[in-house]
């Protein structure tokens, strides 16, 4: 077992490289809605889209982790792994149920600004793990600017069930994440657990995708976008997540990862010749400088008993 889980050593919480990688890992997550509406002109169902992307990507990041590690890291905790794969594949059907009830713009907003906000309480609550006055304030302000860029001032109206499934893929974000942290603190390989979350959700979200057809595969241009969704946008993103996971806290990681909407709206203004109000314009400067806030190192921190919690937990 040692063998094939081999305990890697954790970088100082206090270095740049770990938010830097989560940073990479959310701007790869936001090339996604470009690349699927160039490659398919927005002709493809979004379900199927999202269900092949997990399918692709979470198939690759399982093989290059090695199944052998992955089976470990399953065998480690198979409760608590197989639930936070579960989370990883119904986060992606509720938010896409809240879209479909409540449009993107809210939907956006709930899923992923809460994403963040039950990420600190979780950890909070799990392992008293207070958050910081600067996160705490910087995540207010990164959530804010996100509300404002993704709905661009504009008031409309918001389904009750439609907000409570996009709060439910919030929530299941979070519970994804800090499982997943709690393991590559412990010692586990970032790339194993990864494929553990993304291969367990691949497994769950394939017969969704063969629910919702997969006649668009067989064109080179849906074969183009599946590979890179899921090659790029999941798996290569999926692998940066985890080894930003390694030296940045849980909470803090989930903060920068609202880079994603900025990146989507650059992208949307410079290749689909999208246009951002002035409003949406302030929310993106807001958001931008509350993720500065959160990504610059402050005083180095170990972590005290940080493994031998996670080493107890298993």
């Amino acid at each position: 077992m040692t063998s094939v889980l081999p305990l890697a050593p954790i970088p100082a919480r206090g270095t740049a490289a770990g938010p830097v990688a989560v940073v990479a890992a959310a701007v790869l997550w936001g090339t996604a809605g470009t690349a699927g509406t160039l490659a398919l002109g927005g002709t493809a169902d979004p379900v199927a889209l999202a269900a092949a992307r997990l399918v692709v990507g979470g198939a690759v990041v399982a093989v290059l982790a090695g199944l052998a590690n992955v089976a470990a890291v399953i065998r480690s905790g198979p409760a608590r792994m197989t639930a936070a794969a579960a989370a990883a594949a119904a986060y992606q059907l509720c938010y896409f149920a809240a879209v479909t009830r409540t449009g993107v713009a809210i939907a956006t907003v709930v899923a992923i600004g809460s994403g963040p906000v039950f990420t600190g309480l979780l950890t909070w609550s799990r392992d008293r793990e207070r958050p910081g006055r600067r996160w705490t304030l910087a995540t207010a302000a990164a959530v804010t600017g996100c509300a404002v860029l993704v709905s661009g001032g504009q008031a409309s109206g918001a389904e009750p069930l439609g907000v409570l499934l996009a709060l439910t893929g919030g929530l299941l974000y979070a519970f994804y994440a800090v499982v997943a942290a709690r393991s590559i603190t412990g010692g586990a390989p970032s790339g194993a657990v990864m494929g553990v979350l993304f291969g367990g959700a691949a497994v769950i979200m394939l017969p969704v995708l063969l629910w919702r057809g997969t006649g668009w595969l067989a064109e080179p241009n849906g074969l183009l976008a599946a590979g890179y969704l899921g090659c790029v946008t999941t798996a290569l993103a999926a692998y940066l997540y985890g080894r930003g996971l390694r030296a940045t806290p849980v909470a803090r990681a989930a903060t920068l990862t609202l880079a994603e909407p900025a990146v989507a709206a650059l992208l949307g203004v410079l290749l689909l010749h999208e246009r951002l109000a002035p409003v949406s314009l302030a929310g993106l400067v807001l958001l931008g400088a509350a993720l500065v806030l959160v990504a610059v190192p402050g005083r180095a921190q170990v972590p005290t008993g940080a493994r031998g919690e996670a080493e107890s937990s298993r």
